[in-house]
């Protein structure tokens, strides 16, 4: 065995072992979700008492160009069932389009409402600038946060406010909802996916008293937690993910309401899914570089730092993935060429036990919310295939991110595009805010497409049928993606 071949093996171990490590995480969130519903179920907890004198709250939402979402976003806020007196509502507007005056023209019919419409002159520090802008002239005891294209219901307030049950609670997240989740199959994969995580990870992660993090939007911040942590900063593209280390790393609680939801649109084209996944997988690495070493130095439990390690490097699993399944072509390969190595190969079962752990991990929360058994199992096959399969085309894009991200490279905060699609007959093409979904990597996500699909020629080849479903969903998710960016990139 050459040294060239004695690297790619140890690299393509590393990688497994990662993936390995990282889905026993999932699983053990998984087991302190079940934990978490089985105690809930025996021991219903009690409603928050409704208060009498309610807390002074600022409603802050960050604006920039959401010509075509701005105005129903403002109609769910004025619709709070809150005191009006207790309550200010800032408009963190930033546009350069014509969102400004659909803003003026929307706040006459609110003068009852204490609403403040707040322009900068530039858009310094993106959404984490606004906020703390905004900060400064907040008169709130707590801040809720909402971007533009969140809808929430009128008993927001009333069901998050109550739940600072005590002084060191910093903040309350909510459960995020989809209001387009039907409206293709790129929307209901996002659903799959981000349900997984709004359900077990956050549950889990809350109930085991590890680190979570507040998601940005559609949650409630102590304003005294956000000064008492150095305010809002800029120089990850996770803004929110960052604040919320800062603030747990100096003691401050967070609670997750699984029961509270707050419905969002999904992004309807591979442009805009694919601008969306690059923010978060590169934030979250530039968030990694920035506190996990702070994080395994603390005073925090073992338990709380392995899974603040995998909470922080989650996105690193774009790189190990890409990189096993690189890899696992020549290994093929090499494995027939080689069957001295036989044993190390048995390392690839360890792909099976990861695989094992999602599907708990994901089922879990695909039964969560579902009121019929039989209609979860037949939609949750497919989508589960599917899911893994677009992920996996999608790891080259999220790992140029991810790289990006650990080595410093700076890059300008770009919100994803909003159009107010919830139906089918409702269409993106013609709108504005257009991202683009075709680039070199383009190609490069095609290319990778025939190149597993070679993979699957090789298999039958050689007679070696072990990776043969891992060449299939690669070459169909490298397909699906290539086919996507393509489809969408025409704008008629």
């Amino acid at each position: 065995m050459s040294m060239a071949e004695g690297l790619m093996l140890v690299v393509y171990a590393l990688c497994l072992t990662f993936i390995f490590c990282y889905s026993m995480a999932q699983l053990h969130l998984t087991i302190l979700y079940w934990l978490r519903r089985r105690s809930r179920r025996k021991h219903q907890r009690a409603p928050y008492t409704q208060q009498q004198n309610w807390p002074a709250v600022t409603v802050q939402l960050p604006v920039y160009n959401e010509r075509y979402v701005v105005a129903r976003l403002l109609e769910a806020v004025a619709a709070f069932d809150y005191p009006h007196n207790r309550l200010q509502i800032q408009i963190l507007d930033d546009s350069t389009d014509d969102t400004t005056a659909i803003i003026e023209d929307k706040l006459k019919v609110y003068p009852h409402l204490n609403i403040q419409h707040i322009r900068r002159v530039e858009r310094t520090g993106y959404k984490a600038g606004a906020l703390q802008h905004g900060l400064a002239k907040a008169t709130g005891e707590y801040i809720a946060i909402f971007d533009a294209d969140f809808l929430p219901k009128p008993d927001f307030l009333k069901q998050t406010i109550p739940a600072f049950t005590n002084p060191q609670i910093g903040v309350v997240q909510t459960r995020w909802s989809h209001l387009n989740s039907d409206y293709s199959l790129l929307t209901r994969l996002q659903a799959f996916g981000l349900n997984a995580h709004f359900t077990v990870e956050q549950t889990g992660r809350n109930s085991g008293g590890h680190f979570m993090n507040f998601n940005g939007t559609a949650g409630v911040w102590r304003k005294a937690c956000i000064l008492d942590t150095g305010g809002w900063q800029a120089d990850t593209l996770t803004e929110d993910l960052d604040l919320s280390y800062r603030a747990q790393l100096r003691g401050w609680q967070f609670l997750y309401l699984e029961d509270v939801e707050a419905p969002a649109e999904l992004p309807a084209a591979m442009g805009a899914l694919k601008s969306q996944q690059f923010r978060w997988t590169k934030g979250a690495a530039e968030t990694a570089r920035k506190h996990l070493g702070r994080v395994m130095r603390s005073n925090v439990s073992l338990s709380t730092k392995l899974h603040a390690f995998f909470h922080l490097l989650n996105s690193a699993i774009f790189v190990c993935v890409l990189l096993t399944a690189i890899l696992s072509v020549p290994v093929l390969f090499l494995k027939n060429n080689a069957p001295e190595l036989a044993p190390f190969f048995k390392l690839g079962y360890a792909l099976l036990l990861s695989l094992a752990a999602l599907i708990a991990f994901y089922w879990t929360a695909h039964d969560a919310h579902s009121a019929s058994a039989w209609r979860t199992t037949v939609r949750f096959v497919p989508e589960f295939i599917l899911f893994l399969s677009i992920s996996m085309g999608l790891s080259l894009h999220n790992s140029i991110a991810v790289l990006e991200g650990y080595f410093g490279k700076k890059t300008p905060f770009v919100r994803t595009p909003k159009y107010n699609i919830r139906n089918a007959k409702d269409s993106w093409r013609k709108q504005g805010y257009g991202m683009k979904s075709m680039s070199p990597l383009t190609i490069l996500e095609g290319l990778l497409a025939l190149y597993f699909t070679f993979g699957i020629g090789a298999a039958f080849r050689l007679q070696d049928y072990g990776q043969l479903p891992f060449h299939i969903m690669l070459a169909f998710g490298f397909g699906t993606v290539f086919f996507y960016s393509l489809f969408h990139s025409r704008r008629a």
